[in-house]
């Protein structure tokens, strides 16, 4: 297939279809149309059509797709046919709650390490991963051939841990500090502003009501 730039409206949604295709795989149910994959996930067939002839469309009009197949092709899209090895720096609440977190796991996202700069936490374990303190993660990531990194420390922090990790090798960055961090292109972000979240809920709700009251 001609490699060609894909949307991130298109690579946001493919999340979607992998988890509406799993509970779909597991329910045991073998075909599905576009226009029954619209009536679960509320996006148009047309949209869904789209989407996959992104990648190559993977049906045949009339017949459907195979969904095994599809979620099998949309888990290697999304890079889940290989695994891959984190750790967390920020052993907090939420970093604490990744790590517990086991569906991770399934999806072949392995936490190896939890990394802090707390004295008090060094030496606790979660989930039989043990805190090390932030002057260990450099030789850790390189000798657990660690692809990604999860931040979940204060943005004053942030900033520079992310040109650390950029320096150890890191592939990628998961990125809960509410800033945006500079790094070379090479160097994939995904942030995840959680306050943006609450604010778009906030303003969907706000206009909900207004849109009623006219």
């Amino acid at each position: 297939m001609e490699e060609k730039e894909i949307s991130q409206a298109v690579i946001s949604r493919l999340p979607r279809y992998f988890r509406y295709l799993s509970e779909l795989k597991y329910a045991g149910i073998e075909r599905v149309s576009s226009q029954e994959l619209s009536d679960i996930m509320k996006v148009t067939a047309s949209q869904i059509r789209q989407d996959f002839n992104n990648f190559g469309g993977f049906g045949q009009q009339g017949y459907g797709y195979n969904v095994e197949f599809l979620h099998n092709e949309i888990g290697k899209i999304l890079g889940l046919d290989r695994t891959h090895h984190l750790i967390i720096i920020g052993a907090g609440n939420l970093g604490q709650a990744l790590a517990n977190y086991v569906n991770f796991e399934r999806r072949g996202f392995l936490f190896r390490g939890l990394f802090d700069n707390n004295p008090d936490l060094h030496g606790k374990k979660i989930r039989g991963i043990e805190v090390q303190p932030m002057e260990s993660m450099e030789m850790f990531v390189k000798d657990n051939d660690i692809d990604i990194a999860v931040l979940t420390i204060p943005k004053t922090e942030a900033v520079t841990v992310a040109e650390q990790l950029v320096n150890y090798g890191i592939k990628g960055i998961w990125n809960f500090a509410h800033v945006d961090l500079n790094v070379p292109e090479n160097i994939q972000v995904e942030n995840v502003h959680l306050s943006d979240s609450l604010m778009k809920l906030s303003y969907n709700i706000s206009r909900f009501e207004l849109d009623n009251t006219k």
